[in-house]
């Protein structure tokens, strides 16, 4: 920063600090000041609330599946009611949580701060896209209300055209429009990045954070449209019979197939970058040390979301595709694998020989390490031809694909949001609470998911709610993790909402982090800076705040 933009201060006596007189928070007062509001923070906290909401609903319904699956019988509901509760489950916790969580919240209230710009490109689109998400989230709770869903979140044909004891046009809008609110999200935060960048962010100036985002962001604006035509046509074919995927009327079932994984497997990575973007900063901040292969980190982001449009058809091996385009799919499979190891490897050498100290976003950074490489490393068997007949439709699938992005992406949100959680309310939370979390949120994670690995190699197809009474002593190990994984997702709501009143003021930058984000006031003003900063050193530049007082820090404007 230059000295034109910047001025030392003392960081507040914590004994006696307050928060700032003027943030975000209390500039404007009144529910329509929020609901009507411009500013990229406040939608960003209207979005926590909301996907909150709605992860703890997609939770019931895990939790019931998780009952019935105690014993061997069909003992709690039917059989088509549960196959709503794993739809239900998929649905909301699919596109209402893990897509929009880590940029719709995090990203919208951080990317802007991080480039040295007041708001998004769009504000008005940004409010637009969070009314879209609230209108999705309705609809999926009218069909939940209406009877459910029983076709599974993926919504196969010729299950979903032909079946008409559920709500599936009612369920198809949702996606539809929530769709239009990670296409919004993401093109805004493309146009942000391109356009509005402080004097000196260069592109490789911009923290980790953005460029995951800026990845993702890609993916959303090029993929959602064809999901989006995908549900559009099954919603016609529900309703007025044209025939594109029925075979009776000259249709091809495996034609939703292709369109729904084309966009449905860079979905995971939609879900999954934003999380790795969290965790380089967060191994960085508590290191104490650069993104070791600063460049490579960055480009490995934009070559997953390259190859995430040419691996769909892995999730079709057993459907009917040809053994060379098979062979093909699997080798590109294999290929995706090596910029995700290229990130786990270089945070592993970030943290080599790095001062690293063990706060709350620290031990759910070393938690998604942990889990994101089993569960990567699973996906790469399921990429093999012939470890994928053998795994197709089992709770292996189940395990492999909740460790990606609940071991992976939750962990990695939960990071995020305990990191950034000072700056967003100008708050701490307590420290030895939010630490028993973690550790509760770990165990209770691999109790639940590990014990299905080995169902699904055993043979325990997926979707049933009834199995073999040799399976049970798994299941009953897996609802025992499940209850202690629900307490540590429960926790982190408890007692941050708790510290929004009572926790200690923050300041400035508790965690000693460079990023541009840490050297404004916490919580920020509605304006960010009150003039442009100038930017001359990278987000990770440790040797400038080492040349920085114990007690004094870097506040733009």
């Amino acid at each position: 920063m230059s000295a034109a933009s910047s001025t030392i201060v003392n960081l507040p006596d914590q004994r006696t600090a307050t928060l700032p007189k003027r943030n975000y928070l209390n500039n404007e007062h009144g529910l329509m000041s929020w609901l009507l509001t411009g500013d990229h923070k406040r939608i960003a906290m209207l979005y926590l609330i909301s996907i909150t909401f709605f992860f703890f609903i997609g939770g019931a319904f895990a939790g019931l599946i998780r009952l019935e699956l105690l014993t061997p019988q069909p003992d709690l509901v039917a059989s088509d009611t549960y196959n709503k509760f794993f739809t239900m489950h998929g649905i909301i916790m699919i596109f209402l949580f893990l897509v929009p969580s880590v940029p719709a919240t995090l990203g919208n209230f951080l990317i802007p701060i991080m480039l040295g710009a007041k708001d998004l490109a769009f504000p008005k689109i940004n409010l637009l896209s969070w009314y879209l998400y609230m209108a999705g989230g309705t609809f999926t709770l009218a069909a939940l209300v209406l009877g459910g869903v029983d076709t599974g979140w993926t919504f196969t044909t010729p299950l979903s055209t032909h079946y008409l004891n559920t709500h599936v046009v009612t369920a198809a809008t949702a996606i539809f429009i929530a769709g239009f609110s990670s296409i919004f999200t993401g093109l805004n935060f493309i146009v942000t990045i391109h356009r509005m960048r402080a004097p000196g962010m260069t592109w490789f100036r911009m923290p980790l954070f953005v460029w995951s985002n800026y990845a993702a962001s890609i993916l959303m604006v090029l993929g959602t449209p064809v999901l989006a035509i995908a549900i559009v046509l099954v919603a016609l074919e529900r309703l007025i019979g044209i025939g594109v995927f029925d075979p009776t009327k000259g249709g091809d079932p495996l034609l939703f197939q292709h369109l729904f994984w084309f966009y449905s497997h860079p979905a995971v990575y939609i879900m999954i970058l934003p999380g790795m973007g969290v965790i380089s900063e967060v191994i960085s901040t508590f290191s104490r040390k650069r993104v070791f292969g600063y460049t490579a980190v960055a480009f490995s982001s934009v070559a997953i979301a390259l190859f995430g449009f040419f691996v769909w058809a892995h999730h079709m091996f057993i459907m009917g595709v040809s053994n060379y385009s098979a062979l093909v799919f699997s080798l590109l499979t294999m290929l995706v694998a090596v910029p995700s190891a290229i990130k786990i490897f270089n945070w592993a050498f970030t943290l080599q020989k790095g001062s690293i100290t063990f706060e709350t976003p620290m031990l759910y950074a070393f938690g998604f390490l942990g889990l994101f490489t089993i569960g990567g490393l699973t996906g790469v068997f399921l990429g093999s031809l012939g470890m994928d007949i053998h795994l197709t439709e089992t709770y292996f699938i189940v395990a492999h694909f909740h460790f990606v992005m609940v071991g992976g992406m939750l962990m990695a949100f939960l990071a995020g949001i305990h990191f950034w959680w000072p700056k967003m309310t100008g708050r701490m939370y307590p420290e030895s609470m939010s630490k028993l979390a973690a550790v509760t949120t770990f165990i209770g994670f691999n109790l639940t998911f590990l014990p299905q690995f080995i169902l699904g190699y055993l043979g325990m197809p997926r979707r049933y709610h009834a199995y073999p009474p040799e399976f049970q002593v798994l299941n009953v190990l897996s609802t025992a993790g499940a209850t202690v994984l629900g307490v540590g997702y429960l926790l982190p709501m408890l007692y941050l909402a708790w510290s929004l009143k009572y926790g200690a003021i923050a300041g400035n930058n508790p965690w000693q982090a460079t990023g541009l984000e840490w050297q404004i006031q916490s919580p920020p003003l509605t304006e960010n800076f009150i003039e442009v900063p100038i930017v001359e050193h990278e987000a990770y530049d440790y040797e400038w705040l080492a040349n920085k007082t114990a007690n004094e820090v870097t506040t733009v404007g």
